[in-house]
């Protein structure tokens, strides 16, 4: 996205401070209208918040605007995943089982809202509302968990990956007490490669393998530019074996869970 084209939720926030406006109203007293915070509404306006269903649904009442912002709440989530990621969210979103290897940070679909956004926000590299509408992406994916007939999801990660500090402690005390529910769940596992494997055939970076509704299995894998995918046989064979590779130098279940327990402590 160059500069100068403006993305579905800055024009959403544009829109909102047109409405406010147009009513005679300060950001302040929108705030005291809604229930929230002044400051949320100048984030909103100037595209570096996504609003809630909940917020906008208010802000519509509010400002009398018959559902308008909903309808551009909706615009906004359809927009929110860059055009490269939208092929592989279709096959993640009908999986029936997901494979997940991570050798750096916590898996996106386990990720906080705050841990997303400090991982999106690091380097520099993203506008502020290209990271929020990428957020905005990751946290709708998370539904494939909760879905009727959810997946089989079973994520490997790296030690490494648990200590890593994104965002301050504050953030990972959130990141690991909501790493601790969803691994509650009985489709779902988090298995930990203990830092004393040493090296191990994950260390050359992330993956995803995804099996579809038809038996077939389809690779992700990210890249400092774009995801690729491929559901080529040999592709998905070498990567199915250093899968395999992992699960053998992962700690078991019972196991990886303590570990994340112990790590859990050491950022509260």
């Amino acid at each position: 996205m160059t500069d100068d084209q403006v993305s579905t939720l800055e024009f959403l926030g544009g829109e909102l401070r047109r409405a406010r406006k147009e009513r005679g109203l300060s950001q302040e007293e929108l705030a005291q209208r809604i229930n929230y915070s002044s400051s949320l509404i100048g984030m909103v306006e100037i595209g570096h918040r996504t609003p809630s269903q909940d917020f906008v649904g208010r802000v519509d009442a509010a400002l009398q605007a018959g559902g308008f912002f909903e309808r551009l709440l909706a615009l906004v989530r359809a927009d929110a995943a860059p055009p490269w990621l939208r092929e592989w969210i279709s096959v993640e979103a009908e999986a029936t089982l997901i494979r997940w290897f991570e050798p750096s940070l916590i898996p996106g679909l386990l990720q906080t809202e705050e841990y997303a956004r400090a991982v999106l926000s690091g380097g520099g590299m993203l506008r502020e509302a290209e990271i929020e509408q990428r957020v905005t992406s990751r946290l709708a994916r998370q539904a494939v968990l909760a879905r009727d007939a959810p997946p089989e999801v079973v994520f490997v990660v790296d030690e490494a990956a648990l200590r890593r500090r994104i965002g301050g402690p504050a953030v990972m005390a959130e990141q690991f007490a909501h790493l601790l529910r969803v691994t509650e769940l009985p489709h779902v596992d988090l298995l930990v490669v203990p830092a004393d494997a040493g090296m191990h055939a994950g260390l050359a970076g992330a993956f995803i393998l995804a099996r579809t509704p038809e038996g077939g299995e389809v690779a992700h894998l990210d890249t400092p530019l774009r995801a690729h995918l491929s559901d080529r046989s040999d592709d998905v064979d070498s990567l199915q074996r250093r899968w395999e590779s992992l699960r053998g130098e992962a700690l078991p279940r019972r196991a990886s869970q303590q570990l994340i327990r112990e790590v859990a402590e050491s950022w509260t």
